[in-house]
């Protein structure tokens, strides 16, 4: 059985999630090289990815794609960093999310569920342009 992490190293874990939140690519770079997982996540599934796209900090969202981030992890409200950026309306971390293989209908509340929900015809055009693995195109 794996020994149990001490309050300081979950302090720690949690100082690295906040620098997603936060948009502190350069400090959060330097610890991924470090060693810190790409695919850090906290209690609520929120992974590195989903916290730096829901805040919009497009940098951050390229430095861990750029480190193998993984586009589909789903947090436990079931949304992605793809749906996350679609319900924050940034077109430029949609575009590199979707480059990066994020599928618009993966999750729970999937991307295009969220741009249809909140009548976000804007991102809701951008996902018919990326179908995803389902290979229909998502309705506009």
């Amino acid at each position: 059985m794996p020994e149990a992490l001490s309050d300081e190293e979950i302090g720690f874990l949690l100082d690295v999630l906040d620098l997603a939140r936060h948009g502190r690519t350069e400090r959060l770079a330097e610890l991924l090289d470090a060693g810190v997982p790409v695919n850090l996540t906290n209690a609520a599934g929120d992974s590195l990815l989903i916290l730096a796209a829901y805040h919009r900090h497009g940098e951050t969202v390229r430095l861990l794609l750029d480190r193998g981030a993984d586009t589909a992890r789903v947090n436990d409200r079931g949304q992605t960093a793809l749906a996350a950026a679609v319900f924050g309306r940034d077109r430029g971390i949609v575009e590199a999310l979707l480059a990066a293989g994020a599928d618009p209908r993966h999750g729970g509340r999937s991307a295009v569920e969220i741009a249809r929900f909140f009548e976000l015809e804007d991102m809701q055009r951008l996902l018919a342009e990326h179908p995803g693995k389902g290979g229909a195109a998502a309705p506009a």
